[in-house]
């Protein structure tokens, strides 16, 4: 009995950057900032299918370039096999513009010309790789070149030869082809016979074909619709999916009836067109996850026109693709605001569920005092100019420490601790950065007015650390004052594309009972704060921290856990603190500072060590430290530490 091939899905053809306008509403002239996703019609169905739960795969070339790098690490994240993925070290990687100016108008203007993508040859196509997959998908912009036509042929040809299938999207963009002005890349519709017959000539080795209306006209070679869907019917018995917009879509196993109605019908759902852009790679997303796991059509075409549906709410095409958990919220959670993208749940739930990377452990060394430093400082008569020097040596020590390992991070400022961030750019850790004024109650923000303004300039995968000092009984106006500026950075954070983590202290005035922290969570949780960490106080109250969990994991079993700060305490406090703590599932490792360089920074700044002697001291107490950590996690029965909080 043979085995199943470790592929779902191999998606063949443009990979891109897509540069969206940031802002909505105007002409692309007036655009003044763009975010920057992957792209590309086949690319964007790979991620889609990876986020239903299909194993897929793309083959495609970028460019050698840090474009083409960014595709390979996007794709990695999404869980999108990279074989395929190859290095053109001669040409750039496409670029796409696109605005979303109204539901009907999307400037779009492609940069393609020599582009990496579409130069991929027939000997680019790997025999062992396409049979690795159930099926290979195709699509019409790699049909418009003698090269990437012969590469996508080849590709079938071996496909179809294994046994395996083959989907094409139709995928017609008429300025790809050269018939309109290279500033009409939204244009979707030019008839032209050599189009017609240069698509045509992959029907024969089909079993799948999917395209919009005006797709189908420029495969059939008739503007109406029926007349065009018979001569396709001609050249194949593959089955013809007719993607309709807001009216769903049609799917012809057999004969071509009357009327698209009389197909399998499969209705739309009534949503607010934000964006159209994307909607048709999510809709083949979500109909590859029923049809390659052999699901009824009925399904294949409601879970299509339901990705569909949730992408044209939102802003991108890639990055709006739906999770399967997030799916079946959709289609089963109840009734849904006609803008979508204000259903706070569901925007949650996939922001929680596309987030990359997983931490069951992440041990932090946490370094981004700021008065403390300066205090230091005045202690010793040292130059601030110097603390730069000192966190720099701090992430030497963590790298020491870590050697690789993802699992470790560094909590670093932005005021003294930049070049050190600029360091760690380079190194494979978690990142945290904090926005707080250090010591403010009711919390105020560093830098900016404008929160979100100063966070936009942050890279993407520097955390968002944002330390309260908070309790569930300070009086009514601080505590409110403060949860507005919580809740306020929150939407920040959304908006810019930052994990957030919310530090707690609780303890300003006297030491917490065992419900403190958790009536303190849950509050915050019924404001609808969402963080993707909180960082909290130690506690040698097993009872405090199984109050904590359950608070959680009510309110958002997606959170990405909890890490303990060390307020200074001496090591062997610390570390006893470990063991209640480490019995709790929700709680991944911690975040830990002046435990371990405090008196080290004090006699680096009075000159009384060196800089290796200060790595290495800083190198040891961490290290002390995660160690600690780890003994006290293993102490526990691992049927204690389940799969109890999200990963993302």
């Amino acid at each position: 009995m043979g085995t199943a091939p470790p592929l779902d899905l191999i998606a063949i053809g443009r990979s891109c950057i897509d540069l969206y306008g940031e802002q909505t509403g105007g002409r692309l002239e007036d655009m003044q900032s763009f975010a920057k996703y992957i792209g590309g019609s086949p690319t964007n169905t790979a991620v889609g299918g990876s986020r239903l739960g299909l194993r897929t795969g793309l083959l495609t070339r970028v460019g050698d370039d840090h474009f083409g790098r960014f595709i390979r690490e996007q794709l990695r994240r999404e869980a999108v096999s990279t074989r395929g993925v190859i290095d053109d070290p001669d040409r750039l990687t496409a670029l796409a513009f696109l605005g979303i100016r109204d539901p009907d108008t999307f400037p779009l203007v492609f940069y393609r010309e020599d582009c990496a993508d579409m130069a991929l040859s027939a000997d680019d196509v790997d025999p062992d790789f396409i049979r690795s997959a159930k099926a290979v998908l195709v699509n019409g912009t790699h049909l418009s070149t003698p090269a990437v036509f012969e590469a996508s042929l080849r590709a079938c040809t071996i496909a179809r030869e294994a046994g395996n299938k083959v989907v094409f999207d139709i995928d017609y963009r008429p300025v790809l082809w050269g018939l309109t002005g290279k500033d009409a890349g939204e244009n979707r519709f030019v008839a032209d016979a050599d189009v017609t017959e240069r698509l045509q000539q992959v029907l024969p080795l089909c079993d799948l074909v999917v395209g919009t209306e005006e797709e189908v006209h420029i495969l059939g070679g008739s503007t109406d619709t029926i007349t065009a869907l018979q001569a396709i019917r001609e050249k194949t018995g593959a089955l013809l999916v007719c993607k309709r917009g807001a009216d769903g879509c049609s799917v012809f196993p057999g004969a071509i009836p009357d009327t698209l109605d009389e197909g399998v019908t499969g209705a739309g759902f009534p949503v607010e067109v934000f964006n159209v852009l994307g909607a048709g790679d999510a809709f083949m997303a979500g109909f590859l996850r029923g049809w390659l796991r052999d699901a009824p059509l009925h399904d294949c075409c409601n879970w299509a026109n339901a990705c569909g549906a949730i992408v044209v709410s939102r802003h991108g095409c890639s990055p709006a693709m739906a999770t399967w958990e997030e799916l079946q919220a959709f289609l089963h959670g109840g009734e849904r605001p006609f803008r979508l993208r204000e259903d706070a749940q569901l925007e949650h739930l996939h922001w929680a569920t596309t987030r990359s990377g997983r931490y069951d452990e992440l041990t932090v060394l946490a370094i981004d005092h700021r008065s403390q430093f300066k205090a230091m400082c005045e202690q010793t008569g040292a130059d601030p100019a110097r603390i730069p020097a000192f966190k720099a040596l701090a992430l030497q020590a963590m790298h020491r420490v870590a050697d690789g390992d993802p699992r470790f991070g560094i909590l670093l400022d932005g005021r003294f601790g930049m070049r050190a961030l600029e360091a760690a750019a380079d190194l494979p850790y978690w990142i945290g950065r904090p926005i707080e004024v250090p010591g403010s109650c009711p919390l105020e923000f560093e830098s900016s007015a404008d929160v979100a303004t100063e966070i936009a300039t942050w890279p993407a995968n520097h955390v968002v650390k944002c330390l309260v000092i908070y309790h569930p009984d300070d009086p009514t106006e601080l505590r409110e004052r403060q949860e507005r500026q919580l809740l306020r950075l929150q939407d920040a954070t959304r908006k810019t594309r930052h994990e957030l983590l919310v530090e707690i202290i609780a303890s300003r005035d006297a030491k917490p009972g065992n419900d403190t922290v958790s009536q303190a969570i849950r509050r915050l949780y019924g404001l609808g704060l969402r963080p993707d960490w909180w960082k909290l106080e130690p506690n040698l109250d097993g009872t405090a921290w199984r109050n904590i969990e359950d608070a959680i994991l009510d309110n958002d079993p997606h959170c990405r856990g909890v890490v303990l700060l060390g307020l200074s305490a001496p090591t062997e406090e610390l570390i006893a603190s470990f063991q209640a703590a480490a019995a709790t599932p929700v709680v991944r490792g911690f975040a830990v500072g002046r435990t371990i360089f405090g008196d080290v920074a004090l006699r680096w700044l009075a000159d009384e060590i060196d800089d290796e002697a200060a790595t290495a001291e800083l190198a040891s107490r961490f290290g002390h430290l995660v160690q600690a950590w780890r003994d006290a996690r293993q102490r526990i029965p691992a049927a204690a530490i389940g799969e109890t909080v999200g990963h993302g």
